[in-house]
């Protein structure tokens, strides 16, 4: 592990990356685009395992700022969250350690694709997520719930951006719930997932608490604004900013897919 001690300016642009993040993220998910290759950048030296480990712990309280605003203006159906995030928290944890054994390079070209589906989904049906319109209740509610906080649990663990977004778009287009519905379930989510994957960098040393803190700082503050603007603005600004998100996923995946095959 490196036991170099770390530039104050680098750090300090780290918590200004860390800020931007958590101001996008609290509103639709993707912090991670802008968090993780800022680390990558600012500190080539540290192994994968300690830029996600470092990005996870600066990411989980302001995710947690932005649940705690959320649930005090819009109204969160606690059991719907509750069992995405259980079934994020395993898979999540799993998908954590099977990224240490395997490259995510294998599944990025499927997820370039599924993004564009996304994208392109999502920009032509203009009424998506605009209201609550439910398409499953009860025990049904409840089990697509845990598929989809199952699905990107462990797409977090194993590649982590942009998981959010996806959180969210499996909220809006197979539940049923609005963006700024979706994106409140989402966060809560996030918070039980990112904590159980960071138990695992924590147990495994990939946290560097010098750089982690003052970023989680930072990013708490970035999440507090973008939450409240979310609430202000509702959930056709969410939309426009889940598009925003989603296109630079797939310049982000395009990139990387390219890069590879250069090779």
């Amino acid at each position: 592990m490196p036991s170099f001690t770390l530039p104050f300016a680098d750090i300090a642009l780290a918590s200004f990356a860390a800020f931007l993040a958590g101001f996008v993220d609290s509103i639709v998910g993707g912090g991670g685009l802008v968090q993780v290759p800022a680390l990558f950048i600012l500190f080539p030296n540290f192994p994968v395992p300690m830029v996600i480990g470092t990005n996870r712990f600066a990411s989980v309280m302001g995710t947690s700022v932005a649940a705690v605003q959320y649930s005090r203006s819009v109204v969160i159906p606690w059991r719907t969250a509750l069992s995405a995030g259980i079934g994020a928290a395993v898979m999540s944890f799993l998908g954590a350690k099977i990224s240490s054994l395997l490259p995510p390079i294998v599944l990025k070209p499927i997820i370039l694709l599924l993004m564009a589906c996304i994208a392109l989904y999502t920009y032509r049906r203009k009424d998506l997520g605009q209201e609550n319109f439910m398409h499953y209740d009860g025990t049904a509610l409840l089990a697509m719930s845990f598929l989809i906080g199952s699905a990107t649990g462990f797409y977090n663990g194993f590649v982590g951006p942009g998981t959010g977004s996806l959180l969210v778009f499996g909220f809006v287009s197979i539940i049923g719930y609005s963006f700024l519905n979706a994106s409140a379930i989402s966060k809560v989510v996030n918070v039980i997932a990112d904590a159980a994957s960071l138990s695992f960098f924590i147990g495994g040393g990939f946290v560097r608490y010098e750089l982690a803190f003052p970023m989680m700082l930072c990013n708490m503050a970035g999440s507090f604004l973008g939450s409240r603007m979310a609430m202000l603005r509702g959930s056709g600004f969410v939309r426009v900013v889940f598009l925003l998100v989603v296109s630079a996923l797939i310049l982000r995946f395009g990139y990387d897919v390219l890069k590879a095959l250069s090779y």
